[in-house]
């Protein structure tokens, strides 16, 4: 575990234009860099690198992070792999924190696990290739399968002996312990005897995103029905299944480079494509589709294509990996492939070049997709035709952004010849019936859930429930000028006025602490109450250091509300004797609009929620007191509003 301090020095010592530096071309502009994003192809830069705050932000694909972020991404490492590279490149030492018996402990198992992993994928690979039963049985069922020698060593692929303890009597030999070996899954103990779980079978070592090998499959070469096509390793320290992806450790620089990754179900599939070229997939193989997994390619990229052999049963139960793609704000197509055929076939069929033709003249969204497969099975029938519109609409309601929402719902009009408003109808009822069930809110008081809207309706804002645009804007405030001064009149002890200089963020977190105001985002409350902290401390936060965060959404979210891709050369505006009055000298006015704008929209949904409460009591006494405190929150909203110069119309 490496000590905060080290961590402090770290983020200290690598200046982030050195850092980025060694990766891009950068040419200095103002006080920024800038240059071409290395994580996406672009002709005209758009990739800027800030000295003052210490990040990066690219407004072309909308990467940003700090010094430790840029080399995780670019070099594809963990956090602590990050740092070690970092430390490693500006001679910082770093001395891990002496550790607990219990962490001791469990460091051990699981370098202990890494270390029999390896053992056991060097043991298998050798047999493969260096045995006389491996080549007959192993090797020339991997070159049947059209596999290269460049292939096979590069997945390290292996085969454990048709015997019962020949894996196992060696690594005991070897000094490895039967305790790890059974952990690992790769020996079984029964009583006293001891035996090969992979007997008889080719191997694929599973990796993790360093190249670690972490489990196996395993399959099986005989064609009994009663014997299991593959085993996989069990969950350990190590290995969690539900959180791998096959392959991904190949995969992710192509996924980067291609802003897409292919699916696919099995480890043929994944090496079949790859070796055709395609090297950018994965496959989830040894688990159904997870939603680690899913945040796992969305690290990479926030496009996934799903390729699928023609099995139609085995398509229509994969329906809920689209939903669960769809619900994580990703981007999903599907490609169908012809009845018989696979990913893996087809790609030894076709090469690389047809192939990719065929996924891009195939490729299709869940809409077209899933309309297409289930409309042959629905044909004319009324009933079955609107289940399946049914089912394609509460496909669209797990999509979080509006405006693709409403994208799908009329591609979804134009292709049932339905019209848009009745697919909304339908939509809504899916939505509230989803809120109801997420939060908990009684049947009863549904209706009052804020939904989709058509035509007329929609050109009202969607916004009505949230405090979004003014919490953004108080928060804005805070990373910006949270350590400038203003000045603020103030009665001292003999009720004289004077003027006192405070910080800006003092002054907002005291009008706003007064009403004890809430925010909606978490990480906006995260920000706002950090500095809540520091201010109770008497210490001034610097706002980078929110930018040394691990966490790399809250990094995001921070640069989205510091950086812009505009800004005026001091030279140019000199040059031409322009002066421009910026929001930092009239900062507090920004500061009294902010506050007052999101205390008006908070009183604003507390008549709306007084409103909705109105609407479903039956009590007339309770009637009488809510009303009463919804003309008190009336005149609290005119008051507000006088001093934000606005017109209350009602």
């Amino acid at each position: 575990m490496i000590p905060q301090e080290t961590i402090t020095q770290i983020f200290d010592t690598a200046l982030i234009e050195e850092v980025v530096g060694d990766f891009v071309t950068l040419k200095k502009r103002g006080v920024n860099y800038l240059g071409n994003c290395p994580f996406h192809n672009e002709k005209t830069p758009s990739f800027t690198v800030s000295p003052a705050k210490g990040i990066y932000k690219c407004f072309g694909c909308s990467k940003g992070g700090n010094s430790v972020n840029f080399i995780m991404d670019h070099e594809q490492l963990t956090y602590p792999e990050a740092l070690r590279y970092l430390a490693k490149k500006y001679g910082i030492e770093v001395e891990e924190e002496e550790l607990t018996e219990e962490q001791k402990q469990k460091q051990t198992s699981r370098e202990s696990l890494q270390i029999v992993h390896s053992f056991a994928r060097d043991f298998f690979h050798e047999q493969l290739t260096k045995t006389d039963e491996g080549k007959s049985v192993g090797l020339s069922y991997f070159k049947k399968r059209g596999f290269t020698e460049e292939t096979i060593e590069r997945f390290q692929l292996g085969y454990n002996p048709n015997k019962w303890d020949t894996f196992t009597s060696k690594a005991i030999k070897e000094g490895y312990k039967l305790e790890y070996l059974e952990k690992a899954g790769l020996t079984k103990v029964n009583g006293e005897k001891q035996f090969d779980f992979f007997k008889g079978r080719v191997m694929f070592p599973i990796h993790n995103l360093t190249g670690k090998v972490i489990g196996f499959g395993g399959r099986t070469l005989i064609t009994d029905k009663k014997t299991a096509k593959y085993f996989n390793s069990p969950e350990n320290e190590i290995y969690n299944k539900s959180k791998v992806l096959y392959g991904l450790y190949f995969a992710k620089k192509s996924i980067v480079k291609n802003d897409n990754c292919f699916l696919v179900e099995g480890y043929t599939d994944v090496i079949s494509l790859s070796q055709t070229g395609l090297e950018n997939v994965v496959s989830s193989s040894g688990t159904s589709l997870t939603t680690d997994q899913i945040r796992l390619i969305k690290r990479y990229t926030p496009n996934i294509t799903i390729l699928f052999d023609g099995d139609v049963a085995g398509i229509k139960a994969s329906f809920r990996g689209i939903d669960m793609i769809l619900k994580e704000d990703m981007n999903v197509r599907v490609v169908l492939f012809p009845e018989g055929e696979d990913p893996d076939s087809y790609a030894k069929k076709l090469g690389k070049e047809e192939l990719e033709k065929f996924i891009e003249a195939n490729t299709n969204d869940f809409i077209r997709f899933k309309s297409d497969l289930l409309l042959a099975d629905a044909a004319d029938d009324p009933i079955k035709k609107a289940e399946l519109i049914g089912d394609i609409i509460s496909t669209i309601a797990l999509i979080n952004n509006e405006v693709k929402r409403s994208l799908y719902i009329s591609q979804c009009s134009q292709l049932f010849e339905i019209s848009e408003k009745a697919l909304y109808n339908e939509l809504n009822k899916v939505l509230r019936k989803n809120f109801t069930k997420d939060n908990k809110i009684p049947k009863e008081e549904a209706e009052a859930i804020p939904t989709f809207t058509y035509k007329e309706e929609e050109k009202k804002s969607t916004d009505v429930r949230s405090c979004k645009h003014q919490e953004t804007d108080i928060i804005r405030l805070l990373l910006n000028y949270g350590n400038h001064e203003v000045e603020i009149k103030t009665e001292n002890q003999d009720g004289k006025e004077e003027i006192i200089k405070v910080l800006a963020s003092e002054y907002l977190i005291h009008e706003l602490s007064n009403d004890d105001i809430a925010f909606e985002n978490r990480a906006y409350q995260d920000i706002y109450e950090t500095f809540a902290q520091s201010i109770e401390k008497g210490e001034a936060l610097d706002p980078k250091s929110f930018f040394r965060s691990d966490n790399i959404s809250l990094i995001e979210t921070c640069i989205a509300l510091t950086e812009s891709p505009y800004s005026l050369s001091e030279n140019w505006k000199n040059s031409h004797q322009i002066y421009v009055t910026t929001e930092d000298l009239r900062l507090m006015f920004a500061l009294e609009h902010a506050i007052l704008s999101l205390k008006s929209k908070k009183i604003e949904l507390h008549i709306l929620d007084l409103q909705d409460k109105i609407k479903i009591t039956n009590e007339e006494e309770e009637m009488i007191d809510l009303m009463a405190e919804q003309m008190q929150y009336l005149e609290l909203k005119k008051a507000v509003a006088e001093k934000l110069n606005r017109v209350v119309l009602k």
